[in-house]
């Protein structure tokens, strides 16, 4: 009767683990329409964002060719990377693949990317060879910086705030020399909203908690994640005393490559800049 038993909860683990590893497989592509005034579809041709988090190399499920048969008909500006790349120093070589699809999506203005608390969790060594990859692959790399450029005559600052969850956050320096333009930051840990109450920004892209990546029944296991997580604020659009805000599902999983009540994402941010 144990063995019965045994072999019962087992072939039940079997399954659920199968169907889980399977949902790593299953791409979200969301169209996301914002207006800085009202979060709605509108006329016009909008500044094309598409946002990439948490890749998380060791565990990810789409290949780059995946990848590129997603989004090789979609017409982009601007390429966001939020961090989460991997967190071993053998894994950087099979961030190149992946760059390289970036590149041959030929965003307008070019590809931005900021870092997450795995990827610091290399050695200060592997860590610069990491942002070296990114650096000399098409990537301009953001740590506590901004970047200005313009589109249709439209000034628009690129600010990226470093992790918010490892205290790497400034975002005193991350604006340092910005006047007026549209105001997009590209940062990590969501959390930081709720310390930018005075801070001026139109819309802002992270990801970091995978949609909980096992959000079933609830993903009790990110409670210790900051208080966003307490407001139910875990994936999708979302705004704070009248700022939006997205946090992205992420692309690749951490711990065990398995998702349930999530899937990976990828975004495309259609921003009207009024």
């Amino acid at each position: 009767m144990l063995i019965l038993f045994s072999f019962f909860i087992v072939t039940i683990l079997s399954i659920l683990f199968y169907k889980g590893y399977k949902n790593t497989k299953l791409v979200l592509f969301n169209n996301v329409f914002i207006n800085s005034k009202v979060n709605t579809q509108v006329d016009g041709n909008p500044f094309r964002v598409l946002h990439i988090s948490d890749m998380h190399l060791e565990n990810i499920s789409i290949s780059p060719s995946h990848l590129y048969s997603i989004l090789e008909d979609q017409s982009i500006d601007l390429i966001a990377l939020t961090g989460d790349f991997l967190d071993r120093k053998r894994t950087i070589p099979k961030l190149l693949p992946y760059l390289k699809v970036l590149n041959e999506l030929n965003p307008k203005h070019g590809t931005f990317a900021v870092f997450g608390n795995h990827d610091y969790v290399l050695r200060h060594p592997d860590f610069i060879k990491l942002k070296q990859v990114l650096d000399q692959n098409g990537c301009k790399t953001l740590i506590n910086e901004n970047d200005v450029l313009w589109n249709n005559g439209r000034k628009i600052n690129i600010i990226g705030i470093d992790d918010f969850s490892t205290n790497r956050s400034n975002v005193d320096k991350s604006y340092e020399g910005l006047t007026d333009g549209y105001n997009l930051v590209l940062t990590h840990d969501p959390n930081i909203v709720l310390s930018m109450e005075d801070v001026p920004y139109d819309y802002l892209l992270s990801g970091h908690f995978h949609g909980g990546q096992i959000h079933w029944p609830k993903p009790y296991h990110l409670i210790k994640m900051g208080k966003l997580v307490r407001l139910n604020m875990i994936k999708g659009l979302h705004s704070h005393q009248g700022k939006s805000f997205y946090i992205s599902e992420g692309l690749g999983q951490t711990g065990v490559n398995i998702r349930f009540g999530s899937r990976p994402e990828i975004s495309l941010h259609h921003l009207t800049l009024i």
